[in-house]
């Protein structure tokens, strides 16, 4: 009996210590798992047996799904910002009560804004433009802008934005803005454009009808001497008309058309005899004008175009330069390979405030001179987008009352010899 007492209490004893040996493994097991947990994901997984080996690989391989899925996220959050940050307009993140969770450069740069600082702030408070805020206040869940704020800078002189709040998300928004000053300023061309068109072909027109109504109503009450010089201004203006026309026309096509990567081979005396000639026709014998025709070349590009040019300055110096006035055209090839036309005259000059605008449509120094004289004031904005077609540059140097100087510059590349015709 004792014997099976003591069998017992050994067997009870052994269970006892192989039941603490395995709840020590479990912990230790357990603690070991609880410190690889704390440990950054990729961390290697530990060595175990049994039970806690197939527990550790499904837990580390749990773990590298999680880890390319956060890293997956990551790429994508990365590329989303570089995208956001390549956009030219900016875009900022606004939470549910309208502070800034994130902005991109293009924001900064409009508000003025600064991504270190002003993160977490209320947007109000850095945008305090009074028609922003009202703009915001007003964008909600039940009404929400279909038209953007049209925004000026108070930051930045002449900046105008336009400004969008679109909704994404539960209760975030994003506010767009996008740069318009470049639009603002064509528009703003636009209108003046059609404005001067409707101006200059307004006085002309005024004056043929009145004309031709005289005519009509008169009958025989005036005399051929008096018929006659109504035709011949009436004539006039309507040639002013059609010049003007024909001047839009050649602008407009020069606009529109291509830059020319290279062009024909143009031969520069040629061209300037024909001009010289056109420009003696105009003179009428009322100033001296002489041409220095330089060294042979050829210009590569439109002849066309660029006997529009060269008429046109010299043309200008006949009607800017009184009787009695010299004009001079003048070709040379410089020692850098470049080729420079100009036309110098003893004419009644420009003031230095002038020079910057005068190869904007319609621009006039003097608009009663200039209407006197013939011109459509488009003359200079067709030479300018000729040049810029021929990668040429100009240059104006005047005086008033010492005469003017416009210098044509074509780069070397444009020049060939007159044997390559």
């Amino acid at each position: 009996m004792a014997w099976i007492i003591l069998g017992l209490n050994i067997a009870v004893t052994v269970l006892v210590l192989l039941f603490l040996a395995l709840l020590a493994h479990h912990l230790y097991n357990m603690d070991r798992m609880v410190r690889w947990a704390q440990q950054p994901l990729g961390t290697p997984v530990p060595h175990a047996t049994g039970i806690w080996d197939y527990l550790f690989a499904n837990l580390s391989r749990h773990a590298r799904s999680a880890l390319e899925q956060r890293e997956q996220l990551a790429r994508s959050l990365a590329r989303f910002r570089e995208a956001s940050q390549a956009m030219p307009d900016g875009v900022i993140y606004l939470s549910q009560h309208r502070t800034i969770e994130w902005m991109n450069a293009a924001a900064e740069r409009y508000f003025g804004l600064d991504t270190e600082r002003d993160l977490g702030r209320a947007v109000t408070t850095l945008i305090r433009d009074p028609d922003f805020v009202r703009y915001l206040g007003e964008h909600t869940a039940d009404h929400r802008h279909a038209e953007p704020l049209i925004l000026r800078s108070q930051r930045q002189d002449g900046l105008s934005l336009a400004l969008q709040i679109v909704p994404f998300g539960e209760d975030l928004e994003m506010v767009l803005a996008r740069d318009i000053t470049q639009l603002e300023r064509l528009e703003t061309m636009r209108r003046d454009f059609v404005a001067n068109v409707s101006h200059e072909l307004k006085t002309p027109l005024t004056v043929v009808n009145g004309f031709v109504e005289t005519l009509i109503d008169a009958g025989d009450d005036i005399t051929s001497e008096e018929r006659l010089h109504y035709l011949n201004v009436a004539l006039e203006q309507s040639q002013r008309m059609q010049h003007l026309i024909e001047d839009l026309l050649t602008l407009s096509s020069l606009q529109s058309g291509p830059e020319p990567a290279g062009g024909d081979p143009v031969n520069v005396q040629t061209l300037l005899r024909a001009v010289l000639h056109e420009t003696e026709v105009l003179s009428r014998d009322r100033h001296t004008i002489t041409l220095e025709a330089g060294e042979a070349a050829c210009i590569l590009g439109n002849q066309k175009e660029l006997h529009s040019a060269f008429s046109n300055l010299a043309s200008n110096a006949v009607r800017y330069t009184p009787e009695g006035g010299s004009i001079r055209l003048r070709w040379h090839v410089k020692e850098d390979g470049s080729g420079e036309f100009a036309v110098e005259d003893s004419g009644i000059g420009i003031a230095a405030e002038h020079i910057g605008r005068l190869t904007e449509r319609f621009y006039r120094v003097d608009r009663g001179r200039s209407r006197e004289t013939g011109g459509t004031g488009l003359g200079l904005a067709i030479v300018k987008h000729v040049l810029t077609h021929h990668q040429a540059q100009l240059s104006i140097h005047s005086k008033p009352g010492e005469g003017s100087c416009f210098s044509v510059r074509f780069p070397a590349k444009r020049l060939t010899p007159p044997a390559q015709k």
